[in-house]
C-alpha cells in the first residue's frame, strides 16, 4: 500500500544503496557550504535582543507546516493539524493562500510528490517535492519557505534532477517556489532551463567531495 504524505513527512528518511549500504543525503552534502545569510540573521536578531534560536524553530515549524499542507492538497488528502497551534496553522493558511493564487494560473498534475530516490552513480539520495505535470510540461519543483532563493537551493535542485534522470523520469524544466512565511517575505517562482543546472550539479559534486575529504580527515586519512 502506497504511503500517506503523513507517514512519509512523520519518518526520517534513511537512504541505502542497492547493496544495503547507508548513504547521505543531498542536504548533507551541501551543509558543508557556509550560509551567509543565517549569520547576518542570527547576528540582527542578537542586536535587536530577540532569541534567536527560539524564533527559529518557530519559523521552521510555520514553514514545515505550510509545506506539508501544500503537499496534502497536491495529493488530495485531508491534513492533520492537531500537533500545530492554533497561531501556526494561521501563519501557515497565508502560505497556502500564496500558492493557490499562483496554482489557479496553471495545470498542475502531479506524478510524484515527497518521493525518495537513490544516486546509484553518485551515492547519494534525495526526496523530490514534486515531479509532474505543470501546463503539460514534465517538471521538477521544489518548495522552499525560506526568505530567499538562495544558490544552495538551485545546487539542490541539481542533484534531484540527477536522480529524476537516473531512474528514467523525463524532466523539461525545473522550478523553485519560495513561499513566505508572512506577507512582508512575498513570493517568488524561479524557472530554471535544465541545461544550465550542469554547473550547480559540478558545485554539488564538489560538497560531496569536501565532505569525503572532511570524513577520511576525522578518520585519520
Amino acid at each position: 500500500m502506497a504511503q500517506t504524505i503523513s507517514e512519509k513527512l512523520k519518518v526520517h528518511t534513511v537512504y541505502k544503496n542497492k547493496d544495503g549500504i547507508r548513504i547521505p543525503s543531498v542536504t548533507t552534502f551541501l551543509g558543508v557550504l557556509d550560509k551567509p545569510a543565517l549569520l547576518k540573521w542570527a547576528w540582527q536578531c542578537g542586536v535587536d535582543g530577540i532569541d534567536y534560536e527560539k524564533m527559529r524553530d518557530n519559523a521552521a515549524d510555520i514553514g514545515t507546516l505550510a509545506h506539508y499542507l501544500i503537499m496534502c492538497h497536491l495529493a488530495k488528502e485531508e491534513a492533520d493539524i492537531s500537533e500545530y497551534s492554533p497561531a501556526d496553522v494561521e501563519k501557515a493558511q497565508t502560505c497556502i493562500e500564496k500558492y493557490m493564487e499562483w496554482e489557479r494560473g496553471h495545470d498542475v498534475v502531479p506524478l510524484m510528490l515527497e518521493e525518495p530516490l537513490i544516486s546509484e552513480n553518485y551515492q547519494y539520495g534525495g526526496t523530490i517535492d514534486f515531479y509532474g505535470l505543470i501546463d503539460a510540461v514534465p517538471c521538477l519543483m521544489d518548495f522552499k519557505t525560506s526568505k530567499g532563493i538562495y544558490d544552495e537551493a538551485i545546487h539542490q535542485v541539481s542533484a534531484y534532477h540527477q536522480l529524476l534522470q537516473e531512474n528514467g523520469h523525463i524532466i523539461e524544466q525545473a522550478r523553485i517556489l519560495r513561499i513566505g512565511k508572512n506577507p512582508e517575505e512575498g513570493f517568488e517562482e524561479r524557472g530554471i532551463e535544465v541545461s544550465r543546472l550542469d554547473l550547480h550539479f559540478e558545485m554539488f559534486l564538489t560538497c560531496k567531495k569536501v565532505y569525503d575529504l572532511r570524513k577520511l580527515l576525522k578518520k585519520g586519512g
